[in-house]
């Protein structure tokens, strides 16, 4: 009488666990990627010094939602949409593009900039991660609009379901002083954490997936900034 031949079935009984863990896997880092985080490499020092050129982002997608489950809580934070939130949002005059700035002003607040200085609701901003490279002050009047908006905006007043955004390169920042306020729907997220970061130049603005994103890290990597390696974004 023949024996069954165990070794063999034990072997696709092997092949087929690894086959189902590497398949599971796959779909938990779909899932991850596509509903939880996302990657984003910054190419523009508009929010100098929080982010710079060169810096690789990890953005929690879900800070903004209401947890469905318990643990979500304990993995990646949840709050309500403050002032001075970092945001990732759909640029409003092109959809296809993301942009990254900070929120200044919330809905039905007045906001004002005299001189540089943000007001809100008549009230001096305080805003300590700000920097201004320039320190000539352009008036109202100035013939360039671009420098006019850019030192002395406003008021206006922030509509409901919208948020008032600035960089915190506050002289070298296409923000809602240009293009007007961005609806509280085009937030994509918040900023989580820099996974990578390099020694880069101002280049265009790029959204890649995660595979790009390392092959790009593997090529810099002799231009690494270490220290803002798993740097948290507050």
């Amino acid at each position: 009488m023949n024996k069954p031949k165990e070794p063999q079935r034990r072997t696709k009984n092997i092949v087929r666990e690894y086959f189902e863990l590497v398949a599971e896997t796959a779909v938990f880092v779909f899932f991850i990627m596509t509903f939880v985080v996302q990657a984003f490499q910054i190419p523009s020092g508009s929010m100098e010094p929080t982010l710079l050129v060169g810096d690789f982002l990890l953005v929690n997608k879900l800070v903004y939602a209401p947890a469905v489950f318990p643990f979500e809580k304990l993995v990646l934070p949840h709050r309500d949409l403050k002032r001075r939130d970092t945001i990732i949002f759909k640029y409003p005059e092109n959809l296809t593009k993301d942009f990254v700035k900070r929120v200044i002003g919330l809905p039905g607040e007045k906001v004002e900039v005299r001189d540089k200085q943000v007001y809100i609701n008549d009230q001096p901003l305080q805003e300590p991660y700000k920097v201004h490279i320039y320190n000539q002050v352009y008036p109202k009047n100035e013939q360039d609009p671009n420098l006019a908006v850019r030192d002395n905006f406003g008021p206006v007043v922030v509509p409901p379901g919208h948020i008032f955004a600035m960089g915190d390169n506050r002289d070298n920042s296409l923000d809602s002083r240009y293009w007007g306020f961005v609806p509280i729907s085009y937030i994509k997220g918040r900023p989580w954490m820099i996974y990578f970061s390099y020694n880069a130049e101002s280049t265009a603005f790029q959204k890649t997936g995660l595979r790009d994103h390392l092959s790009k890290i593997a090529s810099f990597l002799p231009k690494a900034r270490w220290r803002r390696i798993f740097k948290f974004i507050r």
